[in-house]
């Protein structure tokens, strides 16, 4: 039967009943989009065709280096159970002007934003002008390669081979190298040194099981992340997704200082301080979120997922708080389904070298003002996903009046004043404050299309 990617219960990849379909699908779909791959390291290729025939016989030579999301999930559970090993990741993603140099029509693509590009979404999106951008990101880009893996030589080794198929007739535009960073508990963390990925939608069953959801269920249907392939021998069981590739600068002293500088303002001292962050960011830096806890401060309390904002207008969490701007979960309180949103499963990855330790507390001037950030991306069944989140991440009024703009991505003058949570019991609101500073720049990006396996071994 046709895979139902608005199905209301997550997918059994592993059910001995599983219909022929959705194993195609599967077998046929690249990893890293349903189920996280690990990619402590990474090398991310952007390159250029320099014909037709050049570009589809690089893209087929890539085959035999990648695996399925089916030999993904396999490799997860074999690790889970045994420690066994997996092999090293591999991604290909194509923008509208690479299947357009391929001789296909991106037209035939259903996503007004991907067939337009980045470039053209930039009034919406509120981003630098293309001119600002890192040079190789103002041409055209025709793909994408991901190389990642959990050590550096078998990234390495990889890269080297792809860059040999290239042959010449394609060209490298631009790389980035990704580094994961980890604090001492071992959570993978950003440059602020907030813990970073926690909450992520789920669309396995045995993901969701995992998961606690009392207040608010991580689950979401296929269709959020997505897309039948349009060019492949068969789009009812050939699927891929639509990602979205940003690069983003983060000043960390200016973000430090923007912690202290609200401290101060609102009067916090001792372990109280921390919460002028997790004002701004909506958890603390170990990744508890303010909305759970029972004292200002994070010591001593875990990591959870399991909230949502029903009882809280802002005295605890604010609305503008970045996890709150990106997800604003609501409760089942009524009997009625939670309100689910657009979240995009991300997948990005540090950049950038440190010689401080960026989840410690020394001084703001001790901390880079550039070089560093994040390799955002992020797969979408639909890239209106995108364009809604950081637009709510830009838009001052959402999600309700006066809220101000997301403290971390939010793009635009903020000219708005906002209120803080003046007290850990919300009883008394701050006098209006200015919103902190910009301390995010977009450097450049593009939409690509993660196609599936079979469409690569039609070429």
């Amino acid at each position: 039967m046709p895979v139902d990617l608005e199905n209301t219960e997550p997918l059994a990849w592993d059910s001995p009943d599983l219909d022929e379909d959705t194993k195609a699908m599967l077998d046929n779909l690249q990893p890293n989009i349903l189920q996280a791959h690990v990619r402590d390291h990474m090398s991310i290729l952007f390159v250029r065709f320099g014909d037709a025939d050049g570009g589809r016989r690089f893209l087929r030579s890539l085959v035999p280096l990648m695996k399925s999301a089916r030999t993904h999930l396999e490799e997860v559970r074999g690790h889970r159970e045994s420690k066994a090993p997996g092999t090293v990741y591999v991604g290909v993603g194509i923008s509208k002007d690479g299947y357009r140099e391929l001789g296909f029509d991106p037209k035939k693509f259903d996503d007004a934003q991907f067939t337009g590009g980045m470039k053209r979404s930039r009034d919406f999106l509120n981003d630098p002008p293309a001119s600002e951008w890192e040079e190789h990101y103002q041409g055209e880009i025709h793909a994408v390669v991901l190389i990642g893996d959990a050590t550096a030589e078998p990234v390495e080794a990889t890269r080297a081979k792809v860059l040999e198929l290239m042959g010449s007739t394609v060209r490298l535009l631009g790389e980035e190298t990704g580094l994961g960073m980890r604090n001492p508990e071992g959570k993978g963390i950003e440059h602020f040194g907030y813990v970073d990925g926690r909450s992520q939608p789920l669309f396995l069953a045995d993901q969701v099981a995992e998961e606690r959801s009392v207040n608010w269920s991580p689950f979401f249907p296929l269709n959020h992340v997505l897309a039948a392939d349009p060019l492949a021998p068969n789009p009812t069981r050939h699927f891929g997704s639509y990602l979205v590739f940003r690069k983003l600068e983060q000043n960390v002293r200016a973000f430090r200082q923007a912690e202290e500088e609200l401290a101060d303002a609102l009067g916090l001292t001792g372990a109280d301080r921390a919460r002028a962050g997790a004002m701004l960011v909506g958890r603390f830096r170990n990744g508890t979120p303010l909305r759970l806890h029972g004292k200002p401060s994070s010591d001593d309390w875990p990591t959870q997922n399991d909230f949502n904002y029903a009882k809280d207008p802002g005295n605890k969490c604010p609305a503008f708080a970045h996890i709150r701007k990106m997800s604003p979960r609501q409760a089942r309180d009524t009997g009625s389904e939670h309100f689910q949103g657009v979240m995009m499963p991300r997948r990005g990855q540090t950049y950038g070298t440190r010689t401080d330790n960026p989840w410690d507390d020394a001084p703001p001037e001790t901390r880079p003002t550039g070089g560093v950030g994040l390799l955002f991306m992020a797969f979408n069944g639909a890239l209106g996903q995108f364009l809604t989140i950081q637009d709510w991440a830009n838009n001052p009024d959402f999600p309700q009046d006066k809220t101000g703009q997301d403290p971390l991505i939010g793009q635009g003058k903020r000219t708005m004043k906002v209120q803080y949570p003046e007290t850990w019991d919300g009883g008394k609101l701050s006098p209006p404050q200015q919103q902190a500073p910009q301390t995010v720049t977009m450097k450049g990006g593009e939409f690509f299309f993660m196609p599936s396996l079979a469409y690569l071994k039609s070429l």
